[in-house]
């Protein structure tokens, strides 16, 4: 291959990139841009607030989290530009007020992307993704006005299994977890027990208690073994609604209703749902 073809195929291969760049760059102005016309003309839009908005950015996110479970990259896309709509209006009420812009937004990020990977835009080296995990909590606990202990990074608002999730994960960081894995079971088991104990003793203030810890040592041990507690939940309630509407459907074309059958008769259509698909 001569050197001019060599530089023709540079030149190309520099040329799309930059292109590829321009096109995201416009793309990104042009929501800018629309949002601007809808915070301007639009009655609805100019009446939402950062508290108005807060609901549905919180229901576009689980939207987004149901795309992600059901593997839909279509849907993926189209939840992710809902999501980006709302972070263009957060920023476009925010420049209203002279607090913030979108370009504020996005720099804030940036610096903490920077500061928080030295190993990336400075000389820090590490070794495993593990050890990046590590750092990052002693990193947070030096930024200017960052967290003053390790779980207070952790937002009291976040759902109960994520939360837990959460709290253990940071704690995890800062080297306070089992030194082998399987340890964690031995904990699962004792809190069963406890849990059984006051079942048995029919005291329902502890009930609740040791329910609590049983499903806090459960989510450590999905952590452990590398799983994430709400996802695996999430896709055993999709498959038990798939199951159960299957029952549902089929005694219904034989003119029957659930709460008629035997249990018995129950579990023969549930494994045909099983069988058939999910």
């Amino acid at each position: 291959m001569s050197l001019n073809t060599l530089l023709s195929v540079f030149l190309f291969l520099t040329q799309n990139k930059m292109n590829s760049r321009e096109q995201k760059l416009e793309a990104f102005g042009r929501l800018l841009d629309v949002m601007d016309e809808l915070r301007e003309k639009c009655p609805w839009d100019k009446e939402q607030t950062n508290e108005s908005l807060r609901a549905n950015t919180i229901e576009e996110t689980y939207e987004l989290a149901e795309a992600i479970i059901n593997n839909d990259n279509e849907e993926i896309k189209k939840e992710l530009g809902d999501l980006l709509l709302h972070v263009v209006f957060y920023s476009k009420i925010g420049e209203e007020k002279e607090s913030f812009d979108v370009a504020d937004v996005c720099n804030s990020i940036c610096d903490k992307l920077i500061f928080r990977h030295p190993h990336v835009f400075g000389d820090k080296t590490t070794k495993s993704s593990s050890d990046v995990e590590k750092s990052w909590e002693e990193i947070k606990l030096k930024e200017k006005g960052g967290n003053k202990t390790v779980l207070e990074g952790v937002p009291s608002s976040l759902p109960s299994m994520v939360k837990a999730y959460r709290i253990q994960d940071k704690a995890r960081n800062s080297g306070f977890d089992w030194n082998e894995k399987q340890d964690v079971w031995e904990k699962v088991q004792e809190e069963l027990g406890e849990l059984q104990h006051e079942i048995n003793k029919k005291n329902e203030n502890n009930i609740e208690a040791e329910f609590g810890d049983t499903l806090f040592s459960i989510i450590n041990a999905a952590r452990l073994y590398g799983v994430n507690p709400d996802n695996a939940l999430e896709r055993t309630n999709q498959k038990f609604i798939y199951r159960f509407n299957y029952m549902e459907q089929k005694v219904r074309e034989q003119g029957g209703a659930l709460k008629e059958m035997l249990l018995e008769d129950m579990e023969v259509l549930w494994q045909e749902a099983k069988k058939n698909g999910y």
